[in-house]
């Protein structure tokens, strides 16, 4: 399909889809072929990886759970082969530990689902000279306690005894908040 480019593309427009939801990663390729990105895709850590060896792409779009794994592992890789390859890792799982850890990793940012394509193009895209506009809806103080658990669970490599132990905190009290959701 041949497009129009955006501008602030560059000249290499390849971009790296990788999201397990057959049916979004379809539709989210072809939006982004119409805003001029040469597109591929994969559905699981190992073939988000071994297209990231092969033929690393400047844009990328990783999922964060796959069924296979962690996506972070598809940004090690990326920016192992291309450092200089732009990121953005989208999740249905937003969690301020796990952005962070993204980041750390390699990530240029980093995007809750539902995101549309206009969204993940502004995070591609994105030179980092504008800070984002402060939320409408500020977190509630439950969900600031649930995103500083995230947050040591991911600092002690997901190991619940630790972070227990470093959180004063009973192991299976722990397990029961890692097991729930988010709250809003």
């Amino acid at each position: 399909m041949t497009s129009t480019a955006e501008p602030g593309i560059g000249p290499d427009k390849t971009l790296l889809l990788v999201d397990d939801d057959e049916a979004f990663v379809k539709r989210l390729a072809r939006a982004m072929e119409k805003r001029g990105f040469q597109v591929e895709t994969a559905e699981s850590v190992a073939g988000g990886r071994a297209i990231a060896t092969a033929r690393p792409p400047a844009y990328a779009v990783v999922d964060l759970r796959l069924e296979d794994g962690s996506g972070l592992d598809i940004v090690e890789t990326l920016r192992e082969r291309r450092p200089d390859s732009r990121i953005v890792v989208l999740t249905g799982y937003g969690a301020i530990a796990t952005a962070v850890a993204a980041v750390k990793i390699g990530a240029t940012d980093y995007l809750a689902k539902p995101a549309d394509a206009n969204d993940v193009m502004a995070a591609l895209l994105e030179n980092g000279a504008m800070l984002p506009p402060p939320p409408e809806n500020p977190m509630s103080a439950d969900r600031v306690r649930w995103e500083h658990i995230q947050r040591v669970y991911e600092q002690c490599d997901r190991n619940v005894s630790e972070t227990a132990r470093r959180l004063h905190m009973h192991r299976r009290t722990l397990q029961r908040i890692l097991a729930k959701r988010s709250p809003r």
